[in-house]
């Protein structure tokens, strides 16, 4: 461990913020990372305990007391390669990860967590600064071509880790750039995509071969999803063309409100409203693009995407911003002794609410208002939960202003399409039906096509996409080869 007592002598620290002001007016990142020194403080917090929860907290089970110890002790390029060697990449994770490697650390249970994210973050700026961040193309070929659909955090990890194992790796995307919803669903302002731009160059070094404006099979007449595509595939071609298939794209159905005034203008997806001011940012030229100016918005939705709507509003300069959550308020602290080492529930406060928003819970919306077939409003009632289920409470009736509404109530399953094209059987959410086994892991029932990420598991965290990217390119490679020796 860094230090022996270092957990008794330095308190956590946070991550800065620049103002407020400032930030609003650009969709550039805004977090004031921590230098070397302050890195090396938190690391020394490490107690590298006996059993590390974080290890199991981590989805892609980062060796975190490893490399906390390493940063302790300035050997931050061993360190990087300690985080790579779970973790395909930390500057996404180490910017838009929650962090439940922090609630499962040891320390949380009656003290403030390492600071296990800022360290990461730190880790890979640092990597990526000195140039150590290299491709790692393989020392030999094995003749077989792999397909990986949707270039998410799930497809992109898979094809690297495929690609440095010596297959031919082809990426396909739907939309004219890399990095799905991690593309088009993240604002800016939370990660900038250069990130992803710079991971694209190092696997195109490695053999990756990108196909964006793809789309494979056919999408649903009306689709509200991403969708730049200018070439059609078919599932029955890329069966053909290739030794494997892997399907990783994301759960992109949103789900919707059906009341009475869904039907009018201004109540629109998040996933609508989102991808527009990336793709601005990007310098596409869009007609007819969404924006908040002058708006009273609602954004219906108290996660991490509804979260999302709110900082973009605000850097639109909306009138006002409300966000809905249906789900009672809950507490400010979580129960440490109940719940650790445990994801907790407990109020969540963005840097998007600071920026401006009014939160009402427990809140339903019973109608949409309008005039002249646009929005102008909406009906709400609160509600209580009453033997397991939310029920309204009389009497709690009331109106809202509205210009502008955003459902991002979340995402129920992937666009059918793709699963539908190749075959592939579903469970009773829509996804893809496929186990993770260690053998024949992700396996679908169909030969040799493979599914992970969101549109296996379901809406998830980009550390989970990654997980499940690692997890199945290791599958492939044993199916193709007999065995692997990638990490899983």
């Amino acid at each position: 461990m860094g230090k022996v007592t270092g957990f008794m002598e330095f308190e956590r620290l946070e991550e800065g913020y620049k103002p407020v002001p400032e930030r609003l007016k650009h969709y550039k990142e805004f977090v004031v990372g921590l230098d070397e020194g302050q890195a090396k403080r938190q690391a020394a917090r490490c107690m590298d305990c006996g059993t590390p929860f974080c290890n199991n907290g981590c989805p892609v089970n980062n060796i975190i007391p490893d490399f906390n110890d390493l940063v302790y002790q300035g050997d931050w390029q061993n360190a990087i390669t300690v985080l790579h060697s779970t973790n395909n990449f930390p500057e996404f994770t180490g910017r838009i990860c929650p962090a439940p490697c922090e609630a499962a650390c040891t320390l949380n249970v009656n003290d403030d967590a390492v600071g296990i994210k800022s360290i990461e973050h730190a880790i890979i700026d640092k990597a990526w600064a000195e140039g150590w961040v290299l491709p790692q193309p393989p020392k030999h070929k094995t003749g077989k071509k792999v397909a990986v659909v949707g270039s998410g955090p799930a497809g992109m990890a898979a094809a690297q880790q495929l690609a440095r194992v010596g297959h031919d790796v082809t990426l396909f995307e739907k939309n004219s750039r890399i990095g799905g919803l991690l593309r088009y669903g993240i604002p800016d302002f939370k990660m900038e995509k250069s990130h992803i731009d710079r991971r694209v160059a190092q696997m195109e070094a490695e053999g990756v071969v990108f196909k964006t404006g793809t789309l494979i099979g056919a999408m649903p007449e009306g689709s509200k999803v991403t969708n730049d595509a200018k070439t059609v595939i078919s599932a029955e071609q890329l069966m053909s063309d290739f030794d494997a298939v892997l399907l990783t794209g994301g759960s992109e159905q949103s789900r919707d409100l059906p009341v009475p005034g869904r039907d009018l203008d201004g109540i629109h997806f998040a996933m609508e409203f989102l991808p527009m001011q990336n793709k601005v940012n990007a310098g596409d030229k869009l007609k007819g693009q969404l924006r908040a100016d002058g708006k009273h918005v609602i954004v219906i939705g108290g996660g991490d995407t509804g979260s999302d709507c709110v900082g973009t509003s605000n850097r639109h300069g909306a009138a006002s911003v409300t966000q809905f959550e249906v789900m009672p308020q809950p507490p400010e602290e979580e129960n440490k002794p109940l719940v650790w080492p445990y994801w907790p529930l407990k109020l969540r406060t963005s840097s998007s609410h600071e920026e401006g928003c009014t939160r009402e819970f427990a809140i339903s919306t019973k109608a949409f208002k309008g005039e002249k077939g646009k929005v102008t409003g909406l009906t709400t009632v609160h509600v209580e939960m009453k033997d397991g289920k939310l029920v309204e409470i009389p009497g709690t009736e009331k109106d809202y202003q509205a210009d502008l509404v955003l459902l991002a109530m979340g995402f129920v399953n992937p666009v059918a399409t793709v699963l539908d094209a190749f075959g592939v059987d579903k469970d009773a959410r829509g996804n893809a039906r496929a186990g993770t086994d260690f053998n024949g892991g992700y396996a679908t029932n169909v030969a040799k096509v493979f599914a992970a990420g969101d549109m296996r598991r379901g809406q998830s965290l980009v550390v989970w996409a990654i997980r499940e990217g690692r997890q199945a390119a290791r599958s492939v490679d044993e199916f193709l080869m007999g065995f692997s020796d990638l990490p899983r």
